[in-house]
């Protein structure tokens, strides 16, 4: 019985040390002992340094302590930049045959031949936070409507700067869906419903890291800082350096400023006055809900093609009742 034991514990460090290289992160979670297990699921974020994929990680370890049978190995890029590294994670888990697949895919279009690959090598796939190309073999789809996300935010900003004035659009990454999707739902509302806000901006990328953004930013407030009247950065390290900018600018707390996912100096931000709005996903519920259909799905169960998992947003009004604490500080995954 200890020699059983004992290959339990050591077999997922195995697993992994076969697919890792420099750009990964990656861990194992049994939560119920290896003789129990019965599926092993894959989880494959974006990134893993961002506090939104610790989150996400925190609902599915949930989801397979709830059903007991289920062990999550959990691997993705360290950066949301390294999409080819994301692919080597996919094949990586075809090739160590998991029983089944969730995926944040950092390309729409580039993640769609290595599904593809899972899912003919009778490894069903999960797709969740940002929609693939192609969702013709997937499972189901498992995500933040961020199109609405987008259209909040642009009410949110809209109302914080009284109905009108000029504003800038700070973009991420091409190829990456859901972040796209907010861009869209962004220009949407404002272009439909607040025509006395006028688009700055809209074409300027970020990049995929705070640093990234802190320089993309801090250049288009100085060059339309006597114009500039608000700014939208669509997810967490994008808002992180914008933040920063304003910071540098002196713009902070002048310039209205709405964030897209939370971070403990974005939260900061929204107390003292310099963040006047944060959309909020529900990552621990994302996490929980992609593991959940694939455990449907492996057990035989029903699966719903798409689940929503909600979106909300904080201001300095709301963010201390218990349902936005509950978004701006989700349980988090730590190793």
């Amino acid at each position: 019985m200890q020699r059983r034991v004992f290959l339990t514990l050591v077999l997922p460090a195995v697993f992994f040390v076969a697919g890792c290289n420099r750009s990964t992160s990656t861990s194992s979670s049994n939560p119920t002992g290896g003789d129990k297990i019965k599926h092993r699921i894959a989880v494959i974020p974006k990134g893993t340094t961002h506090e939104f994929w610790k989150s996400v990680h925190a609902g599915a370890v949930n989801a397979a302590m709830e059903f007991g049978d289920t062990e999550i190995l959990w691997k993705g890029p360290l950066r949301e930049d390294e999409t080819t590294g994301q692919i080597q994670v996919v094949q990586d888990f075809i090739a160590q045959r998991a029983d089944g697949i969730c995926l944040a895919p950092l390309d729409s279009q580039a993640l769609i031949r290595p599904v593809t690959e899972a899912i003919e090598s009778d490894i069903p796939v999960v797709i969740f936070d940002s929609a693939l190309g192609d969702e013709s073999q997937i499972v189901s789809y498992v995500a933040t409507d961020n199109f609405k996300g987008g259209r909040l935010a642009a009410q949110s900003l809209a109302d914080a700067m009284g109905g009108e004035g000029d504003v800038i659009l700070l973009r991420y990454k091409v190829g990456s869906e859901s972040t796209e999707q907010r861009e869209e739902g962004f220009l949407t509302e404002l272009k439909e419903n607040h025509p006395n806000v006028n688009v700055l901006v809209s074409n300027e990328y970020a990049g995929t890291t705070p640093d990234m953004a802190l320089s993309k930013a801090r250049q288009l407030l100085q060059k339309h800082r006597n114009e500039v009247d608000g700014i939208f950065a669509v997810c967490e390290p994008n808002a992180d350096g914008t933040l920063g900018a304003l910071r540098q600018t002196d713009l902070a707390g002048k310039v209205k400023f709405i964030a897209f996912d939370p971070s403990p100096t974005l939260i900061k931000g929204l107390k003292e006055g310099t963040v006047h709005g944060i959309v909020l996903q529900d990552p621990v519920t994302m996490g929980y809900e992609a593991v959940k259909a694939m455990h449907a799905q492996l057990s035989g169960g029903k699966v719903e093609k798409r689940v929503q998992t909600g979106e909300h947003v904080a201001t300095a009004e709301n963010m201390d009742t218990p349902e936005i604490q509950k978004l701006l500080n989700p349980q988090r995954f730590e190793e």
